[in-house]
């Protein structure tokens, strides 16, 4: 390898042959994945299942040669493939040319978009989705995905539908039409799967099925009884094409391109970050959000269709001994020659198949071990998991994923606006401060109230402060002191700092209590003596310790 593709491929002098095998291995391995499961995800996308193996060529290379992960595995997913069907059957019939058309903006759309995203530094953004809605809105999706599957698994003909009681219902008014060697061919390919990665892990359970059941299929002539097929795959490589580009396509298209984009990134960069980790190297997300950007942007000029990193391909390709972006170069250098000699050999593959491939596939996306465990430990994350998941479910998958989001943002902002705040006694011969509720038998001090706030203070919840400082009080009928102890405060905003001298005052000339602030972090010290350049009233009532604050002022009989 030259030095420039070297360098592009984050290889360095120590890059030898072993390492070398080691990628084409882990690349051939992928290939035997991928070559099943990009057909069945085209085909979960409304798109031909050509357009499957298109998405695995350039784009793999163009993500390769500029990624910072050395071992994901990006091509069609899952997920990505519901959302482009969501997005575009709103618009076109599947596998029509103009929904191939959209298919192909949408694609354009996603990649310029998570492109602009990692060259402003936007990769930041993933963290503010809440892990819970993430894992409940793939779990629903996953059950969508398994349910829409059915009709190319039974042979019955089902509408267009992504809500749950639409699909249901459709299944069961079109069950008694189910075609049986259909339904056989895809059960027998469910059951296959199943047992095939079981008992015989070794062999790829995916490609072991599309082999056996396009023999089957040949053999007995089952397309004349009914039975769906691929049919004629085109061979070659793709055409490069501009896509037409209009303005009411882009608009109607936003939703689901942002969508998209940051489910894609999200997928992409929990397994890559995990890899990562155990490799001992840093996974740059703005790096990453830039390569996605180029590798989606080049579908859309190959007659492909939105990618990401594969989270079981990703993790296969590292058990497998990938050392660098090389092993996906392997990879798409396999998918180009299935295109140019091996595509005539998928024409009587059945559909059926590939929904059984789709549905295997997905099924250990649906995860209702998560909810047990945040409704146990936080129940109002799990809240927030039946949110997204019910949505997701009946409303829609863009809908799910959004108020599920918007949800997560509710919860944060309500945490924010009630502040834990409690009284403090001293406890042991340590002489430390604990919460009184969860130590009765810490001390108190005579005439003193000491409390300690653990949130920032903002203009949202200042006044919670303010009304349990007064109840504190009034709970004493002999306070002299107050001791706030702001050790928990991060952040403080010039209306919190208002209120908190608005207090110092009122206390002082209307009960005659002093109050005294402690434990205050050099940040928020910062901005009170910025705010009080000229009287000084908090910095006054300032001191480093609570002890400090007791010592000062003669306060040292317990009770």
């Amino acid at each position: 390898m030259n030095p420039t593709t070297k360098n592009l491929l984050k290889i360095d002098s120590s890059y030898n042959r072993d390492m070398l095998m080691r990628d084409v291995i882990a690349g051939l391995t992928i290939v035997v994945l991928l070559v099943p499961q990009a057909m069945a995800y085209a085909m979960l996308a409304g798109l031909p299942p050509v357009m499957g193996l298109y998405a695995s060529t350039i784009p793999l290379i163009i993500y390769a040669l500029f990624a910072s992960s050395k071992h994901l595995a990006v091509g069609p997913t899952a997920i990505t493939s519901l959302l482009v069907f969501s997005g575009v059957s709103a618009f076109a019939e599947a596998e029509t040319s103009q929904y191939i058309a959209i298919a192909l903006v949408l694609a354009l759309m996603v990649g310029m978009i998570q492109l602009l995203m990692g060259v402003f530094k936007l990769g930041f953004i993933v963290q503010y989705i809440s892990g819970a809605v993430i894992n409940a809105y793939t779990s629903a999706a996953a059950f969508i995905i398994g349910l829409s599957q059915l009709g190319h698994l039974l042979g019955i003909e089902l509408e267009n539908h992504l809500q749950l009681h639409h699909l249901m219902y459709d299944v069961i008014t079109s069950f008694g039409d189910l075609n049986v060697i259909t339904a056989a061919i895809g059960m027998g390919s469910i059951i296959s799967l199943i047992l095939v990665k079981k008992y015989m892990p070794r062999i790829p359970s995916a490609l072991f099925i599309v082999v056996v059941t396009i023999a089957v299929v040949f053999a007995f002539g089952f397309e004349a009884e009914g039975v769906d097929i691929v049919g004629a795959v085109p061979s070659g490589l793709p055409e490069l094409g501009v896509p037409e580009i209009t303005f009411d396509t882009v608009q109607m298209l936003i939703p689901t391109a942002f969508l998209v984009a940051l489910m894609g990134f999200m997928e992409s960069l929990a397994i890559g970050k995990t890899i990562a980790d155990r490799e001992n190297y840093t996974l740059d997300a703005n790096q990453e959000l830039k390569s996605l950007g180029l590798a989606n942007m080049s579908s859309a000029f190959v007659q492909a269709y939105p990618v990401n990193a594969s989270l079981s391909r990703s993790a296969i390709n590292h058990q497998a001994g990938a050392v660098s972006q090389v092993a996906s170069l392997v990879t798409a250098a396999f998918i180009i020659l299935t295109l140019l000699f091996f595509t005539s050999y998928f024409y009587y593959l059945p559909q059926a198949a590939l929904a059984a491939i789709i549905m295997v596939a997905i099924s250990k996306l649906v995860d209702f071990r998560t909810l047990k465990y945040l409704w146990k430990v936080k129940r109002t994350d799990g809240i927030n998991w039946l949110v997204t998941f019910f949505v997701t479910l009946f409303l829609g998958i863009q809908w799910g994923f959004f108020l599920g989001a918007l949800f997560s943002f509710a919860i944060i902002i309500n945490r924010s606006t009630k502040p834990n705040i409690v009284e403090l006694g001293l406890l042991g011969q340590e002489g430390n401060f604990y919460d009184r509720n969860r130590f009765p038998e810490a001390k108190t001090f005579e005439n003193t109230v000491i409390a300690r706030v653990d949130a920032s203070l903002h203009f949202a919840n200042i006044s919670m402060l303010k009304n349990a400082v007064n109840k504190m009080i009034n709970d004493r009928q002999d306070v002299k002191f107050m001791v706030i102890d702001l050790a928990g405060v991060n952040d403080i905003d010039v209306g919190s700092i208002k209120v908190l001298k608005e207090m110092v005052e009122s206390l002082a000339a209307d009960r005659g209590i002093t109050l005294y602030f402690t434990n205050m972090k050099g940040p928020v010290r910062d901005v009170v003596e910025r705010a009080e350049s000229e009287d000084g009233t908090i910095h006054s009532s300032m001191y480093r310790t609570i002890e400090q604050a007791l010592e000062a002022h003669g306060v040292s009989e317990r009770q």
